[in-house]
C-alpha cells in the first residue's frame, strides 16, 4: 500500500499509512486522495465539527468493506485533540473526541474515517444543543426534487418565525437544514420543535409531507425525521464524504442554489473546486443563535388545539414520558384480531408482543445489544 507519508495540516504533522489504499474502488480514489480532499476543505469541515462529540463512521478496507460507527475515543488519540463526556439513551456514557482544527480530521482519516457525525452540543454543554436539525428524508416514489420543494415552503415557514435555516444536501437522495440555536432548551424541547416544524409542513403541504414514524404509512411523501434531534442522533457532517461508489459529499448550500443543482453534484473532486471558488457557504452559521420559542409555540398549540402529543422514539431508547405505544400500525392491528379471536373482544396489543410472546423481549434484547456495540464502537 506503500510508505507511509506526512501531510501539514494547521502547522501539525499527520502521519499517513497505507496512502495507496484504494478507498473508492470505482473511481479509483485513494486513501491519499481523501486526505487531501480533507486538507482541501480542511477549514469549513473543521467549522462544521467544532468542539462537537463527533462519532467517526469508518471504512478501514474502503468503501467495499466493512465499516463501523466508532463513538468512544479511538486508541492512541493524540493529546491535542479535545473530548467530551457524553451520556446515551441507555444510561451508559463515554468520552468521544471533538475536532478544533483541521489536522484532527486528517488524524481520523487515516482511521478510515470517511464521515463524520457530530452531535449537536458543544464539548462545554453537552446536554442543551445549539442547533435544530431538519431532515428531509425522501421517501420510496419520492427524490431530490420532492425534497427541495419541501426545503423552500421550510425555509418560508422558518423566516416567518423569525428564524433562519442553512441547507445542504445530505450527500444521497435528501436535504438537510440546520437552524443555530439559544442552548436552552435540552434534547426533548429541541425534539419538540422539530416535530412542531414537521406537522406545520403537513399541513402546508398535505400529501406531500409526513412524520409518521413507521414506514407502511410513509407512503410516498417526504418524511421529517424529527428523531435526528434525540440525544445521541446525529447527521453527517457539511463536508463530509459518504460511502458511495461515486464518492459524494454532503454539500453546504445557498438557498438560491436549490433549483439548480443535483446531489451527484457534489464529490470528491468537484468540492475542493467549489471550495476555492466560494469558500465555506456556511461560515456565517456560528454568528447566528435563535430562540426556539416560537416554534415551541407552535408545538404547544398543536397539543392545546388540535390534541397532538408527541411521536414514537428510536426502537433502542427506553420508553419515555408521554411517548405512545411504540409498536408497528401493522403488527397492533394483528395482535388484536388474534386477542379478539382468543377473547372474543379487541384487545389492544400492547408493545405489540402479546402476552407470553418472548418474541418481543428478544427483540428488545437484540435493540439493547445492538445500542450497546454501537456506544462500544464495536
Amino acid at each position: 500500500m506503500g510508505e507511509a507519508v506526512e501531510l501539514t495540516a494547521g502547522g501539525r504533522t499527520v502521519r499517513l499509512s497505507s496512502p495507496a489504499k484504494v478507498y473508492f474502488p470505482e473511481r479509483g480514489f485513494t486513501k491519499l486522495d481523501v486526505a487531501h480532499y480533507y486538507l482541501a476543505v480542511g477549514d469549513g469541515i473543521t467549522r462544521a465539527l467544532r468542539d462537537r462529540p463527533t462519532t467517526l463512521q469508518r471504512w478501514p478496507e474502503g468503501v467495499g468493506g466493512e465499516s463501523f460507527f466508532q463513538k468512544r475515543v479511538p486508541k492512541n488519540l493524540p493529546d491535542w485533540i479535545p473530548t467530551a463526556h457524553i451520556a446515551f439513551p441507555s444510561g451508559r456514557s463515554a468520552d468521544e473526541m471533538c475536532p478544533t482544527e483541521p489536522a484532527a480530521v486528517l488524524w481520523a482519516a487515516n482511521l478510515g474515517a470517511l464521515t463524520f457525525h457530530p452531535w449537536a452540543v458543544r464539548r462545554d454543554d453537552p446536554d442543551h444543543p445549539d442547533e435544530l436539525r431538519i431532515d428531509l428524508d425522501p421517501q420510496p416514489g419520492t427524490g431530490f426534487e420532492e425534497a427541495v420543494r419541501v426545503a423552500h415552503e421550510l425555509r418560508a415557514l422558518l423566516e416567518g418565525l423569525g428564524l433562519r435555516g442553512w441547507p445542504k444536501t445530505s450527500g444521497g437522495r435528501g436535504l438537510h437544514v440546520f437552524v443555530p440555536i439559544e442552548p436552552r432548551w435540552d434534547f426533548t424541547g429541541v425534539r419538540r420543535a422539530a416535530i412542531a416544524v414537521g406537522r406545520e409542513l403537513e399541513r402546508r403541504m398535505p400529501g406531500k409531507v409526513t412524520t409518521a414514524w413507521w414506514k407502511e404509512e410513509r407512503g410516498e411523501r417526504i418524511f421529517v425525521d424529527y428523531n435526528q434531534n434525540s440525544r445521541d442522533r446525529t447527521i453527517a457532517s457539511a463536508y463530509s464524504l459518504r460511502a458511495q461508489p461515486h464518492a459524494p459529499v454532503s454539500a453546504p448550500l445557498r438557498w438560491e442554489e436549490l433549483d439548480d443543482i443535483g446531489p451527484k453534484d457534489f464529490d470528491l473532486v468537484s468540492m475542493p473546486v467549489r471550495y476555492r471558488e466560494l469558500g465555506d457557504v456556511h461560515a456565517d452559521m456560528d454568528d447566528h443563535a435563535f430562540s426556539l420559542d416560537p416554534l415551541l409555540e407552535l408545538a404547544e398549540r398543536d397539543e392545546r388545539d388540535h390534541g397532538l402529543g408527541d411521536l414514537p422514539y428510536p426502537p433502542d431508547y427506553p420508553k419515555m414520558p408521554g411517548e405512545p405505544k411504540r409498536v408497528q400500525p401493522s403488527r397492533a392491528k394483528a395482535t388484536r384480531r388474534e386477542h379478539g379471536r382468543a377473547d372474543g373482544a379487541g384487545v389492544d396489543g400492547g408493545d405489540g408482543g402479546g402476552k407470553g410472546d418472548g418474541r418481543s423481549a428478544r427483540r428488545a434484547s437484540g435493540r439493547a445489544e445492538a445500542a450497546r456495540r454501537a456506544e462500544d464502537g464495536a
